[in-house]
């Protein structure tokens, strides 16, 4: 192997990793667009539909995003009536994000999203399950 062998792109993990990443989301964007989320959103919209409400920063840390990110997001998300934002009256500083009706109603119209995407991406259920414990794995290494 020679010095620069480790510099190659097809040396690399996390080339593929991102370009899989990228490709997903491409792979979502027809059925994220008849909900009018976009990838962020709806990854967003799915801890609301678990849990109804949360801190922005509980959020933050269930997404791996930081809250520069997410305030903006959840600003959009409240013009368009899936979420509301108030201060925690415990503390000024936390920001709690509830879910709407019209935000919960939006889970009906994503349900089918998961099996659409399982079937655009040609993995076994053992090959799926494999990898997203693998993912899961290595995305603790880094929290």
């Amino acid at each position: 192997m020679g010095k620069y062998d480790c510099l190659k792109l097809d040396s690399q993990l996390c080339f593929p990793m991102y370009a899989c990443a990228k490709e997903i989301q491409r792979i979502y964007k027809p059925y994220l667009d008849e909900i009018n989320l976009t990838y962020t959103q709806y990854v967003a919209m799915m801890v609301l539909w678990e849990e109804r409400e949360a801190t922005l920063k509980h959020i933050g840390e269930r997404l791996v995003l930081d809250s520069g990110t997410l305030t903006p997001l959840f600003r959009k998300l409240e013009e368009k009536g899936f979420v509301y934002r108030l201060k925690d009256d415990n503390d000024d500083r936390n920001l709690i994000i509830r879910i709407t009706d019209k935000g919960l109603a939006l889970r009906d119209k994503a349900v089918n999203i998961p099996q659409c995407m399982a079937k655009s991406i040609d993995l076994t259920q053992e090959e799926a399950y494999n990898l997203y414990i693998t993912l899961n794995k290595l995305l603790k290494q880094f929290r």
